[in-house]
């Protein structure tokens, strides 16, 4: 079984739903990036999306852009990233890690040798948010040989016959998009996400994570109740913005936030 499968199924058995903060790995500096995923786990992240810098993002607001500027700017690369996940592994063999990311640079590594560096890294999932899964065979292949799960997105627009290809093709878990727009934006209408997923859960048994718009407690207590996963990442990457001066306090003080979710999750 995979650590992903693994991690959903110990929650269902206790009755709670996964926490999964994101976060752009080497912002605002690399060195910061493994201390803050430990500290993510012993506040109670229960899996961890680690975004790999791209200079084009097109699903990311000015966030998580700016996130990636600042990785960028320090030379950032996905063989850094990968490289950040087996430093992480010396110290977490459970915690299930995904990447979350853009094609460009695995095309750039090559599908093989990147599916290959990704396990022996300690890689559990990948999320690439511009392969649609009509275009996914080839690199679905060498991910399904290293044992790799493919994330894939479905948003509120998505289809009923679309999302029926999406959860055949994809592995681990369905993240769905809880708003119209990109990371970061406003309004959340839980009532609407709950319909949707009823809706997907009609073609899978996978679990679904629900991400985009949680940005408090009150937010992932309420996805929590509707969705199997609630999904973080701009209010924790702005923090990390509002702390780039002193990176030694960055990984105690969004861990909070998540130790916040966590409670409010469980209440």
């Amino acid at each position: 079984m995979s650590r992903i499968k693994d991690c959903f199924a110990r929650l269902e058995g206790a009755g709670r739903k996964a926490l999964i903060p994101y976060v752009t790995g080497g912002d605002p500096a690399p060195a910061v990036t493994v201390p803050l995923m430990h500290a993510l786990v012993e506040a109670g992240a229960d899996i961890i999306e680690l975004g790999v810098p791209f200079s084009d993002p097109m699903a990311d607001g000015p966030v998580i852009q700016l996130a990636c500027e600042r990785a960028l700017s320090h030379g950032t690369r996905l063989l850094d990233i990968l490289e950040m996940v087996r430093e992480f592994r010396e110290r977490d063999s459970g915690t299930p890690v995904v990447l979350m990311g853009y094609l460009n640079p695995i095309e750039a590594i090559g599908y093989g040798n990147f599916a290959t560096r990704a396990k022996a890294a300690g890689v559990d999932g990948v999320l690439t948010v511009d392969l649609p899964p009509e275009e996914a065979d080839d690199l679905l292949e060498v991910l399904g040989k290293e044992g790799l799960d493919a994330i894939f997105l479905l948003a509120p627009t998505t289809e009923e016959s679309r999302i029926r290809s999406v959860c055949d093709k994809g592995s681990g878990y369905i993240y769905y998009v809880s708003l119209k727009g990109v990371t970061g934006s406003a309004a959340l209408d839980v009532k609407a996400v709950e319909d949707k997923l009823a809706q997907v859960r009609r073609h899978t048994d996978m679990p679904v994570g629900v991400g985009f718009g949680i940005r408090d407690e009150a937010s992932a207590r309420a996805v929590s109740e509707v969705a199997d996963g609630v999904i973080v990442g701009s209010v924790l990457v702005n923090r990390i913005a509002e702390l780039s001066g002193t990176p030694d306090a960055i990984p105690e003080q969004v861990s909070g936030i998540i130790a916040a979710m966590r409670t409010a999750m469980d209440a």
